[in-house]
């Protein structure tokens, strides 16, 4: 039994694993609290995309 306890094999990878989990963590914690954020990046640039193409619409109106 003892044995087993002093067996070492496999360790990296544990250890890889949980530096993996870890960083995944972070991650999500980034993306919780940047999530807000990156939504209103986002829709401020469809809505400025979208206000360029009603004044492209406007002005194509206008020229005929």
């Amino acid at each position: 039994m003892m044995n087993f306890f002093k067996d070492e094999r496999g360790q990296g990878m544990v250890e890889y694993g949980l530096i993996i989990g870890l960083i995944a963590i972070i991650v999500i914690a980034v993306f919780v609290a940047l999530g807000p954020q990156i939504k209103d990046m986002f829709s401020n640039a469809v809505s400025d995309e979208k206000t360029d193409e009603n004044k492209a619409a406007l002005s194509m109106a206008i020229f005929r």
